[in-house]
Protein backbone atom coordinates (compact mmCIF):
# COMPACT_ATOMS: atom_id res chain seq x y z
CA UNK A 1 0.00 0.00 0.00
CA UNK A 2 2.92 2.37 0.60
CA UNK A 3 3.86 2.27 -3.12
CA UNK A 4 0.26 2.64 -4.23
CA UNK A 5 1.11 3.70 -7.77
CA UNK A 6 2.48 0.20 -8.53
CA UNK A 7 -0.99 -1.39 -8.32
CA UNK A 8 -4.07 0.12 -9.91
CA UNK A 9 -6.28 -1.15 -7.08
CA UNK A 10 -4.18 0.83 -4.61
CA UNK A 11 -4.45 3.88 -6.84
CA UNK A 12 -8.24 3.47 -6.66
CA UNK A 13 -8.05 3.26 -2.86
CA UNK A 14 -5.86 6.37 -2.64
CA UNK A 15 -8.16 8.43 -4.84
CA UNK A 16 -11.13 7.15 -2.83
CA UNK A 17 -9.27 8.48 0.24
CA UNK A 18 -9.19 11.94 -1.31
CA UNK A 19 -12.82 11.53 -2.32
CA UNK A 20 -13.88 10.96 1.28
CA UNK A 21 -11.59 13.84 2.26
CA UNK A 22 -13.85 16.04 0.12
CA UNK A 23 -17.05 14.36 1.35
CA UNK A 24 -16.34 15.37 4.92
CA UNK A 25 -14.72 18.71 4.15
CA UNK A 26 -17.90 19.64 2.29
CA UNK A 27 -20.04 18.30 5.13
CA UNK A 28 -18.40 19.92 8.16
CA UNK A 29 -17.64 23.36 6.71
CA UNK A 30 -21.13 24.57 7.64
CA UNK A 31 -20.53 23.55 11.29
CA UNK A 32 -17.73 26.14 11.52
CA UNK A 33 -19.31 28.69 9.18
CA UNK A 34 -22.49 28.84 11.25
CA UNK A 35 -20.47 29.83 14.33
CA UNK A 36 -18.96 32.73 12.38
CA UNK A 37 -22.33 33.65 10.88
CA UNK A 38 -23.99 33.90 14.32
CA UNK A 39 -21.14 35.49 16.34
CA UNK A 40 -20.54 39.15 17.10
CA UNK A 41 -18.17 40.80 14.64
CA UNK A 42 -15.30 43.20 15.27
CA UNK A 43 -14.53 45.42 12.29
CA UNK A 44 -11.70 47.96 12.06
CA UNK A 45 -12.96 51.34 10.83
CA UNK A 46 -10.63 54.34 10.59
CA UNK A 47 -8.13 52.72 12.92
CA UNK A 48 -10.79 51.90 15.53
CA UNK A 49 -12.29 48.49 16.29
CA UNK A 50 -16.07 48.64 16.04
CA UNK A 51 -18.24 45.87 17.52
CA UNK A 52 -21.25 44.68 15.48
CA UNK A 53 -23.90 42.13 16.29
CA UNK A 54 -24.16 38.74 14.53
CA UNK A 55 -24.90 38.74 10.82
CA UNK A 56 -27.63 36.14 11.39
CA UNK A 57 -29.57 36.09 14.66
CA UNK A 58 -30.35 32.37 14.88
CA UNK A 59 -30.98 30.66 18.23
CA UNK A 60 -29.75 27.14 19.06
CA UNK A 61 -32.94 25.50 17.77
CA UNK A 62 -32.63 27.12 14.34
CA UNK A 63 -28.92 26.29 14.20
CA UNK A 64 -29.71 22.67 15.10
CA UNK A 65 -32.31 22.56 12.31
CA UNK A 66 -29.89 24.01 9.74
CA UNK A 67 -27.15 21.58 10.74
CA UNK A 68 -29.43 18.54 10.69
CA UNK A 69 -31.26 19.45 7.44
CA UNK A 70 -28.37 17.99 5.42
CA UNK A 71 -29.28 14.55 6.75
CA UNK A 72 -32.90 14.76 5.63
CA UNK A 73 -31.59 14.51 2.08
CA UNK A 74 -28.69 12.22 2.96
CA UNK A 75 -30.95 9.51 4.37
CA UNK A 76 -33.10 9.35 1.23
CA UNK A 77 -30.44 8.20 -1.27
CA UNK A 78 -28.56 5.53 0.67
CA UNK A 79 -30.28 2.45 -0.73
CA UNK A 80 -30.79 4.16 -4.11
CA UNK A 81 -27.05 4.88 -4.26
CA UNK A 82 -26.18 1.24 -3.61
CA UNK A 83 -28.67 0.06 -6.21
CA UNK A 84 -27.48 2.59 -8.83
CA UNK A 85 -23.86 1.62 -8.21
CA UNK A 86 -24.63 -2.03 -8.87
CA UNK A 87 -26.26 -1.05 -12.17
CA UNK A 88 -24.19 1.77 -13.67
CA UNK A 89 -20.91 1.52 -11.77
CA UNK A 90 -19.78 2.68 -8.34
CA UNK A 91 -17.09 4.97 -9.75
CA UNK A 92 -19.60 7.09 -11.71
CA UNK A 93 -22.09 7.43 -8.87
CA UNK A 94 -19.35 8.26 -6.35
CA UNK A 95 -17.80 10.95 -8.54
CA UNK A 96 -21.05 12.63 -9.56
CA UNK A 97 -22.29 12.67 -5.96
CA UNK A 98 -19.24 14.61 -4.76
CA UNK A 99 -19.16 16.93 -7.79
CA UNK A 100 -22.79 17.97 -7.36
CA UNK A 101 -22.25 18.62 -3.64
CA UNK A 102 -19.24 20.79 -4.52
CA UNK A 103 -21.31 22.92 -6.89
CA UNK A 104 -24.04 23.41 -4.29
CA UNK A 105 -21.41 24.36 -1.71
CA UNK A 106 -20.14 27.13 -3.98
CA UNK A 107 -23.73 28.38 -4.35
CA UNK A 108 -24.39 28.53 -0.58
CA UNK A 109 -23.18 32.14 0.08
CA UNK A 110 -25.43 33.46 -2.70
CA UNK A 111 -28.43 31.88 -0.96
CA UNK A 112 -27.96 34.15 2.07
CA UNK A 113 -28.76 37.21 -0.09
CA UNK A 114 -32.40 36.16 -0.39
CA UNK A 115 -34.94 38.26 1.57
CA UNK A 116 -34.80 37.66 5.34
CA UNK A 117 -37.95 35.55 5.44
CA UNK A 118 -36.58 33.23 2.74
CA UNK A 119 -32.99 32.77 3.90
CA UNK A 120 -33.61 29.94 6.36
CA UNK A 121 -35.89 27.91 4.02
CA UNK A 122 -33.41 28.36 1.14
CA UNK A 123 -30.42 27.26 3.23
CA UNK A 124 -32.41 24.23 4.36
CA UNK A 125 -33.28 23.45 0.73
CA UNK A 126 -29.64 23.64 -0.41
CA UNK A 127 -28.50 21.55 2.56
CA UNK A 128 -31.14 18.90 1.83
CA UNK A 129 -30.13 18.67 -1.84
CA UNK A 130 -26.46 18.46 -0.81
CA UNK A 131 -27.44 15.56 1.39
CA UNK A 132 -29.23 13.85 -1.50
CA UNK A 133 -26.03 13.83 -3.57
CA UNK A 134 -23.65 12.96 -0.74
CA UNK A 135 -25.98 10.17 0.34
CA UNK A 136 -24.82 7.93 -2.50
CA UNK A 137 -21.11 8.06 -1.63
CA UNK A 138 -20.75 5.48 1.13
CA UNK A 139 -23.01 2.81 -0.43
CA UNK A 140 -21.52 3.09 -3.91
CA UNK A 141 -17.92 2.80 -2.69
CA UNK A 142 -18.74 -0.79 -1.67
CA UNK A 143 -19.58 -1.45 -5.33
CA UNK A 144 -16.07 -0.18 -6.13
CA UNK A 145 -14.54 -2.54 -3.53
CA UNK A 146 -16.54 -5.46 -4.93
CA UNK A 147 -14.68 -4.96 -8.23
CA UNK A 148 -11.27 -3.84 -6.94
CA UNK A 149 -10.63 -5.16 -3.38
CA UNK A 150 -9.50 -8.80 -2.86
CA UNK A 151 -10.98 -10.38 0.32
CA UNK A 152 -7.68 -10.40 2.23
CA UNK A 153 -7.07 -6.72 1.42
CA UNK A 154 -10.54 -5.37 2.16
CA UNK A 155 -9.84 -4.01 5.62
CA UNK A 156 -6.74 -2.09 4.62
CA UNK A 157 -8.17 -0.69 1.37
CA UNK A 158 -11.49 0.32 2.91
CA UNK A 159 -9.80 1.71 6.04
CA UNK A 160 -7.41 3.77 3.92
CA UNK A 161 -10.31 5.26 1.96
CA UNK A 162 -12.47 5.89 5.03
CA UNK A 163 -9.49 7.56 6.74
CA UNK A 164 -9.97 10.32 4.18
CA UNK A 165 -13.18 11.26 6.01
CA UNK A 166 -11.26 12.08 9.16
CA UNK A 167 -8.33 13.73 7.42
CA UNK A 168 -10.90 15.89 5.65
CA UNK A 169 -12.38 16.77 9.02
CA UNK A 170 -8.92 17.44 10.50
CA UNK A 171 -7.98 19.79 7.68
CA UNK A 172 -11.32 21.50 7.15
CA UNK A 173 -12.12 22.41 10.77
CA UNK A 174 -9.03 24.58 11.39
CA UNK A 175 -8.87 25.82 7.78
CA UNK A 176 -12.52 26.87 8.01
CA UNK A 177 -11.72 28.75 11.21
CA UNK A 178 -8.80 30.51 9.54
CA UNK A 179 -10.78 31.35 6.41
CA UNK A 180 -13.67 32.73 8.46
CA UNK A 181 -11.33 34.93 10.51
CA UNK A 182 -9.16 36.16 7.64
CA UNK A 183 -11.40 36.23 4.56
CA UNK A 184 -14.93 35.95 5.92
CA UNK A 185 -17.21 32.95 6.19
CA UNK A 186 -18.23 32.87 2.45
CA UNK A 187 -14.66 31.92 1.53
CA UNK A 188 -15.16 28.60 3.35
CA UNK A 189 -17.70 27.48 0.77
CA UNK A 190 -15.79 28.73 -2.26
CA UNK A 191 -12.47 27.09 -1.35
CA UNK A 192 -13.80 23.64 -0.53
CA UNK A 193 -16.26 23.62 -3.43
CA UNK A 194 -13.47 24.25 -5.94
CA UNK A 195 -11.23 21.59 -4.37
CA UNK A 196 -14.05 19.06 -4.72
CA UNK A 197 -14.47 19.80 -8.42
CA UNK A 198 -10.73 19.40 -9.08
CA UNK A 199 -10.82 15.98 -7.39
CA UNK A 200 -13.83 14.95 -9.53
CA UNK A 201 -11.94 15.57 -12.78
CA UNK A 202 -9.00 13.43 -11.63
CA UNK A 203 -11.23 10.63 -10.31
CA UNK A 204 -13.25 10.28 -13.49
CA UNK A 205 -10.10 10.25 -15.62
CA UNK A 206 -8.22 7.63 -13.58
CA UNK A 207 -10.76 5.29 -11.95
CA UNK A 208 -12.75 2.85 -14.10
CA UNK A 209 -15.76 0.77 -13.16
CA UNK A 210 -13.76 -2.46 -13.07
CA UNK A 211 -10.21 -3.75 -13.69
CA UNK A 212 -11.06 -5.02 -17.17
CA UNK A 213 -11.95 -1.46 -18.25
CA UNK A 214 -8.67 0.07 -17.07
CA UNK A 215 -6.20 0.39 -19.99
CA UNK A 216 -3.25 0.96 -17.63
CA UNK A 217 -3.63 -2.08 -15.39
CA UNK A 218 -0.92 -4.75 -15.70
CA UNK A 219 -1.93 -8.15 -17.16
CA UNK A 220 -0.82 -9.85 -13.92
CA UNK A 221 -2.98 -7.66 -11.70
CA UNK A 222 -5.95 -7.96 -14.06
CA UNK A 223 -5.72 -11.75 -14.05
CA UNK A 224 -5.40 -11.85 -10.27
CA UNK A 225 -8.44 -9.63 -9.66
CA UNK A 226 -10.60 -11.46 -12.20
CA UNK A 227 -9.69 -14.85 -10.75
CA UNK A 228 -10.31 -13.86 -7.15
CA UNK A 229 -13.30 -11.56 -7.62
CA UNK A 230 -14.88 -12.76 -10.85
CA UNK A 231 -17.37 -10.69 -12.81
CA UNK A 232 -20.19 -8.64 -11.31
CA UNK A 233 -23.70 -9.58 -12.36
CA UNK A 234 -25.53 -6.33 -13.13
CA UNK A 235 -28.82 -8.26 -13.26
CA UNK A 236 -28.33 -9.53 -9.72
CA UNK A 237 -31.57 -9.85 -7.74
CA UNK A 238 -31.25 -8.64 -4.17
CA UNK A 239 -32.95 -10.89 -1.54
CA UNK A 240 -34.66 -8.12 0.43
CA UNK A 241 -36.50 -10.46 2.77
CA UNK A 242 -33.23 -12.15 3.70
CA UNK A 243 -31.65 -8.76 4.38
CA UNK A 244 -34.31 -7.84 6.93
CA UNK A 245 -34.44 -11.24 8.65
CA UNK A 246 -30.67 -11.74 8.96
CA UNK A 247 -29.26 -11.02 12.42
CA UNK A 248 -25.71 -10.44 11.08
CA UNK A 249 -27.18 -7.71 8.84
CA UNK A 250 -28.95 -6.16 11.83
CA UNK A 251 -25.72 -6.35 13.83
CA UNK A 252 -24.00 -4.20 11.20
CA UNK A 253 -26.95 -1.78 11.11
CA UNK A 254 -27.00 -1.35 14.89
CA UNK A 255 -23.20 -0.94 15.09
CA UNK A 256 -23.28 1.65 12.29
CA UNK A 257 -26.08 3.56 14.03
CA UNK A 258 -24.30 3.60 17.40
CA UNK A 259 -20.93 4.68 16.00
CA UNK A 260 -22.55 7.45 14.00
CA UNK A 261 -24.49 8.77 17.01
CA UNK A 262 -21.32 9.71 18.82
CA UNK A 263 -19.55 10.74 15.64
CA UNK A 264 -22.28 13.04 14.33
CA UNK A 265 -22.83 14.55 17.77
CA UNK A 266 -19.20 15.64 17.81
CA UNK A 267 -18.99 16.41 14.09
CA UNK A 268 -21.82 18.94 14.17
CA UNK A 269 -21.53 20.23 17.75
CA UNK A 270 -17.85 20.08 18.74
CA UNK A 271 -16.96 23.65 17.66
CA UNK A 272 -20.00 24.94 19.56
CA UNK A 273 -19.14 22.82 22.63
CA UNK A 274 -15.58 24.16 22.59
CA UNK A 275 -16.93 27.72 22.47
CA UNK A 276 -19.72 27.30 25.07
CA UNK A 277 -18.27 24.94 27.70
CA UNK A 278 -14.52 25.49 27.26
CA UNK A 279 -14.69 29.17 26.21
CA UNK A 280 -12.44 28.79 23.16
CA UNK A 281 -12.61 31.41 20.43
CA UNK A 282 -13.58 30.35 16.91
CA UNK A 283 -10.02 30.02 15.62
CA UNK A 284 -8.84 27.95 18.60
CA UNK A 285 -12.05 25.90 18.63
CA UNK A 286 -11.46 24.96 14.99
CA UNK A 287 -7.97 23.67 15.71
CA UNK A 288 -8.91 21.82 18.92
CA UNK A 289 -12.03 20.32 17.32
CA UNK A 290 -9.81 18.84 14.62
CA UNK A 291 -7.50 17.01 17.03
CA UNK A 292 -9.77 13.96 17.67
CA UNK A 293 -10.13 13.38 13.94
CA UNK A 294 -6.39 13.63 13.36
CA UNK A 295 -5.90 10.79 15.85
CA UNK A 296 -8.68 8.78 14.19
CA UNK A 297 -7.19 9.22 10.72
CA UNK A 298 -3.82 7.94 11.96
CA UNK A 299 -5.27 5.01 13.91
CA UNK A 300 -7.62 4.02 11.07
CA UNK A 301 -4.77 3.53 8.60
CA UNK A 302 -3.08 1.28 11.17
CA UNK A 303 -6.18 -0.62 12.34
CA UNK A 304 -7.09 -1.81 8.84
CA UNK A 305 -3.59 -3.20 8.35
CA UNK A 306 -3.78 -4.92 11.75
CA UNK A 307 -7.17 -6.51 11.02
CA UNK A 308 -5.96 -7.95 7.71
CA UNK A 309 -2.73 -9.17 9.35
CA UNK A 310 -4.61 -11.04 12.11
CA UNK A 311 -6.96 -12.66 9.59
CA UNK A 312 -4.31 -13.48 6.94
CA UNK A 313 -2.00 -15.11 9.50
CA UNK A 314 -4.93 -16.98 11.10
CA UNK A 315 -4.54 -15.49 14.56
CA UNK A 316 -8.24 -14.71 14.34
CA UNK A 317 -10.96 -15.73 11.93
CA UNK A 318 -12.98 -13.00 10.21
CA UNK A 319 -15.85 -13.15 12.72
CA UNK A 320 -13.52 -12.87 15.70
CA UNK A 321 -11.62 -9.95 14.19
CA UNK A 322 -14.79 -7.99 13.39
CA UNK A 323 -16.21 -8.55 16.90
CA UNK A 324 -12.93 -7.73 18.67
CA UNK A 325 -12.34 -4.49 16.80
CA UNK A 326 -15.92 -3.22 16.97
CA UNK A 327 -16.89 -4.18 20.52
CA UNK A 328 -13.64 -3.14 22.21
CA UNK A 329 -13.80 0.22 20.42
CA UNK A 330 -17.41 0.85 21.49
CA UNK A 331 -16.72 0.02 25.14
CA UNK A 332 -13.68 2.29 25.16
CA UNK A 333 -15.67 5.09 23.56
CA UNK A 334 -18.42 4.74 26.17
CA UNK A 335 -15.84 5.07 28.97
CA UNK A 336 -14.17 8.16 27.52
CA UNK A 337 -17.48 9.88 26.76
CA UNK A 338 -18.45 9.40 30.43
CA UNK A 339 -15.09 10.76 31.56
CA UNK A 340 -15.71 13.87 29.47
CA UNK A 341 -18.76 14.60 31.66
CA UNK A 342 -16.51 14.99 34.70
CA UNK A 343 -13.39 16.47 33.14
CA UNK A 344 -14.83 19.57 31.55
CA UNK A 345 -11.54 21.41 31.48
CA UNK A 346 -9.82 22.21 28.17
CA UNK A 347 -7.11 19.57 28.66
CA UNK A 348 -9.37 16.91 30.18
CA UNK A 349 -12.25 17.26 27.72
CA UNK A 350 -10.07 17.42 24.63
CA UNK A 351 -8.04 14.39 25.80
CA UNK A 352 -11.14 12.29 26.48
CA UNK A 353 -12.88 13.23 23.24
CA UNK A 354 -9.69 12.60 21.28
CA UNK A 355 -9.44 9.10 22.78
CA UNK A 356 -13.14 8.40 22.15
CA UNK A 357 -13.02 9.44 18.50
CA UNK A 358 -9.65 7.71 17.94
CA UNK A 359 -11.01 4.40 19.20
CA UNK A 360 -13.73 4.64 16.58
CA UNK A 361 -11.05 3.79 14.02
CA UNK A 362 -10.96 0.22 15.32
CA UNK A 363 -14.74 -0.03 15.05
CA UNK A 364 -14.60 1.10 11.42
CA UNK A 365 -12.10 -1.68 10.66
CA UNK A 366 -14.72 -4.04 12.04
CA UNK A 367 -18.32 -3.32 11.09
CA UNK A 368 -17.74 -1.04 8.08
CA UNK A 369 -16.32 -3.83 5.91
CA UNK A 370 -18.58 -6.51 7.39
CA UNK A 371 -21.05 -6.07 4.51
CA UNK A 372 -18.40 -7.47 2.14
CA UNK A 373 -17.82 -10.45 4.45
CA UNK A 374 -21.41 -11.61 4.69
CA UNK A 375 -22.62 -10.82 1.13
CA UNK A 376 -19.98 -9.41 -1.27
CA UNK A 377 -22.18 -8.94 -4.31
CA UNK A 378 -24.92 -7.28 -2.27
CA UNK A 379 -22.48 -5.13 -0.26
CA UNK A 380 -23.33 -1.79 -1.88
CA UNK A 381 -27.04 -2.20 -1.15
CA UNK A 382 -26.35 -3.47 2.38
CA UNK A 383 -24.13 -0.45 2.98
CA UNK A 384 -26.98 1.74 1.74
CA UNK A 385 -29.35 -0.01 4.12
CA UNK A 386 -27.07 0.31 7.16
CA UNK A 387 -26.10 3.88 6.33
CA UNK A 388 -29.78 4.81 6.01
CA UNK A 389 -30.31 3.81 9.62
CA UNK A 390 -26.93 5.28 10.61
CA UNK A 391 -27.97 8.64 9.15
CA UNK A 392 -30.79 9.00 11.66
CA UNK A 393 -28.32 10.19 14.34
CA UNK A 394 -27.32 13.01 12.00
CA UNK A 395 -30.93 14.16 11.95
CA UNK A 396 -31.83 13.45 15.58
CA UNK A 397 -28.64 14.26 17.47
CA UNK A 398 -28.14 17.94 16.45
CA UNK A 399 -31.82 18.65 17.08
CA UNK A 400 -31.77 16.97 20.50
CA UNK A 401 -28.55 18.79 21.37
CA UNK A 402 -30.12 22.10 20.31
CA UNK A 403 -33.06 21.42 22.66
CA UNK A 404 -30.89 20.25 25.57
CA UNK A 405 -28.26 22.98 25.33
CA UNK A 406 -30.46 26.07 25.21
CA UNK A 407 -28.63 27.84 28.06
CA UNK A 408 -25.18 26.60 26.99
CA UNK A 409 -24.29 25.37 30.48
CA UNK A 410 -21.87 22.60 31.42
CA UNK A 411 -24.66 20.51 32.99
CA UNK A 412 -26.63 20.61 29.75
CA UNK A 413 -23.61 19.40 27.77
CA UNK A 414 -23.15 16.52 30.28
CA UNK A 415 -26.53 15.07 29.30
CA UNK A 416 -25.38 14.98 25.66
CA UNK A 417 -22.34 12.87 26.59
CA UNK A 418 -24.31 10.56 28.94
CA UNK A 419 -26.61 9.71 26.06
CA UNK A 420 -23.73 8.96 23.67
CA UNK A 421 -22.06 6.66 26.24
CA UNK A 422 -25.19 4.58 26.71
CA UNK A 423 -25.67 4.17 22.95
CA UNK A 424 -22.06 3.01 22.49
CA UNK A 425 -22.47 0.38 25.23
CA UNK A 426 -25.67 -0.97 23.68
CA UNK A 427 -23.93 -1.23 20.30
CA UNK A 428 -21.08 -3.28 21.76
CA UNK A 429 -23.48 -5.78 23.35
CA UNK A 430 -25.67 -6.18 20.25
CA UNK A 431 -22.83 -6.50 17.75
CA UNK A 432 -20.96 -8.95 19.98
CA UNK A 433 -24.04 -11.18 20.21
CA UNK A 434 -25.22 -11.25 16.59
CA UNK A 435 -22.45 -10.34 14.12
CA UNK A 436 -20.73 -12.76 11.75
CA UNK A 437 -17.80 -12.70 9.34
CA UNK A 438 -19.01 -15.62 7.24
CA UNK A 439 -20.81 -15.49 3.90
CA UNK A 440 -24.50 -15.91 4.63
CA UNK A 441 -26.48 -18.80 3.07
CA UNK A 442 -28.68 -16.45 1.07
CA UNK A 443 -25.57 -14.93 -0.58
CA UNK A 444 -23.55 -18.11 -1.19
CA UNK A 445 -24.88 -19.12 -4.59
CA UNK A 446 -22.99 -16.32 -6.35
CA UNK A 447 -19.68 -16.72 -4.53
CA UNK A 448 -16.81 -19.10 -5.14
CA UNK A 449 -15.41 -19.43 -1.64
CA UNK A 450 -12.19 -20.90 -2.94
CA UNK A 451 -11.17 -17.58 -4.50
CA UNK A 452 -9.68 -16.37 -1.24
CA UNK A 453 -7.05 -19.09 -1.53
CA UNK A 454 -5.60 -17.76 -4.74
CA UNK A 455 -2.23 -16.04 -4.33
CA UNK A 456 -1.20 -13.13 -6.53
CA UNK A 457 1.56 -14.15 -8.83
Amino acid sequence: MYFFWRRRRYMVAMLAFFGFFNVYALRVNFSVAIVAMTSNRTVEENGTNVEYGPEFDWDSKIQGLLLSSFFFGYICTQILGGWLASRVGGNKVYGIGIAATSILTIVMPAVTYFPDHAVIPMIILVRVVEGLFEGVTYPCIHAVWARWAPPLERSRMASLAFAGSYVGTVVSLPVCGLLANELGWPSIFYVFGVVGLIWFIIWMYVVKEGPEMDPKISPQELEYLQNILGQTDKNLVHPWRAFFTSMPVWAVIVAHFCENWGFYTLLTQLPTFMKDALEFNLKKAGFMSALPYLVMAIVLSFSGQLADYLITNKYLNTSQARKLFTCSAFMGQAVFMLMTCFLLTPTGAVSCLTAAVGLGAFAWSGFSVNHLDIAPQHASVLMGLSNTMATLPGIISPSITGILVQNKTVDEWRVVFYMASFIYLFGALFYGAFSSGEIQPWAEHKINQDRTKIDEK
